[in-house]
């Protein structure tokens, strides 16, 4: 699967950990409404989040060259009304 950079806000909590608040893909800004789940692993750290589209998005960072990514993305059935 081919990940997508991304630019990425985030928030840094009281023991500096960066938390995504919003993030753009090209001209797109998604507002994070929720993070859902978020987990380490060797060489990144993940976080499963909910859009403001309603959308699931899962972002990949790199501690060390601070690079986001986007490496999931689950479009929900948009209603109609």
């Amino acid at each position: 699967m081919q990940q997508i950079q991304i630019k990425v806000e985030c928030y840094a909590g009281y023991r500096g950990e960066e938390t995504p608040r919003r993030f753009w893909m090209g001209k797109r800004k998604i507002e994070v409404k929720e993070v859902k789940d978020r987990w380490l692993a060797p060489d990144h750290r993940y976080f499963k989040i909910l859009g403001d589209d309603h959308d699931i998005y899962v972002l990949r960072h790199d501690p060390n060259s601070w690079i986001w990514e986007l490496v999931f993305f689950k479009a929900e059935p948009k209603k109609t009304s």
